[in-house]
């Protein structure tokens, strides 16, 4: 397939110029002449350069790589129509759909960008992060730099004690048992071949306590009502899970509340504080 430049162009132009500011989470502030978003704007969603990005309005530049192209995508909030058309536009055969494709829709992308007082985050049915909020990230951490089966927090789990750390003790053998569960489930449903079924066989040959808790054979365990973890820096947290679930791609949307007046509530306000601050530190 060949680049269509001009079609590129135009339809870049228009989708950046049909955004507004508060469609993905930013102010609009004073100065704004203009409506849509400005290019460094766009670039900066997208995680590239201002200049490489305007090259791409202009016409010029490289064939943009389709992790590029994922990602402006997503940066633009793009639907799997949209970002299927912009892979061809771009000479590219657009990558496949479902619950393999990580497009996070347009509607939970609205969502979570505005919850940015909020940890929240948006996964795969394998437990792969997607996105997080800043106040997700003060919470549990920055996921964005795991690869291969370590995407997953369930393989993670198992094979790296450090993902233990933010949990109470007294309640990793219940989340053993879930997260086996719940592999079972994944895999049964995707078959033989799936990215669930290869998780389950290097989990069978690498983990003791794995392959405990999946001879039991349970399945259908439900998360308890609270989650609680321990923050290195606020301490306990007892925290009520939302889920919100896009069924066409199997992404969840999980948000994290507290009780209003609760020691956790305050500890969350706290940590709205010294998140960023810790994590850039």
């Amino acid at each position: 397939m060949e680049i269509d430049r001009a079609g590129l162009a135009a339809f870049l132009r228009h989708r950046r110029e049909a955004l507004q500011p508060e469609d993905v989470g930013l102010g609009r502030g004073q100065r704004r002449r203009t409506s849509g978003l400005r290019r460094e704007e766009v670039a900066a969603l997208s995680h590239m350069s201002t200049d490489y990005y305007a090259r791409l309005e202009r016409e010029r530049g490289p064939q943009p790589s389709e992790q590029m192209l994922a990602s402006i995508a997503q940066g633009l909030h793009l639907s799997l129509e949209e970002r299927d058309h912009l892979f061809r536009l771009a000479g590219h055969h657009p990558p496949p759909r479902g619950t393999s494709s990580e497009h996070v829709s347009p509607g939970l992308l609205r969502i979570l960008d505005r919850l940015n007082d909020t940890p929240a985050q948006i996964i795969t049915e394998l437990g792969e992060t997607l996105r997080q909020t800043p106040m997700g990230v003060a919470l549990t951490g920055d996921h964005s730099g795991y690869t291969g089966p370590a995407r997953s927090f369930g393989y993670r789990w198992f094979t790296d004690p450090a993902a233990r750390q933010l949990y109470a003790p007294s309640d990793h053998e219940f989340l053993s048992r879930l997260y086996a569960s719940g592999l079972r489930a994944v895999a049964t449903l995707r078959g033989p071949g799936s990215a669930a079924a290869r998780y389950t066989e290097q989990l069978l040959a690498e983990s003791e306590e794995f392959r405990a808790a999946w001879e039991r054979h349970e399945i259908g365990l439900r998360p308890r009502e609270t989650k609680r973890f321990v923050h290195p820096h606020v301490g306990m947290l007892e925290l009520n899970c939302q889920t919100l679930v896009e069924p066409d791609q199997s992404h969840h949307l999980l948000v994290y509340t507290a009780v209003p007046g609760s020691e956790s509530h305050d500890k969350l306000r706290l940590l709205s504080v010294i998140g960023t601050q810790s994590l850039s530190s």
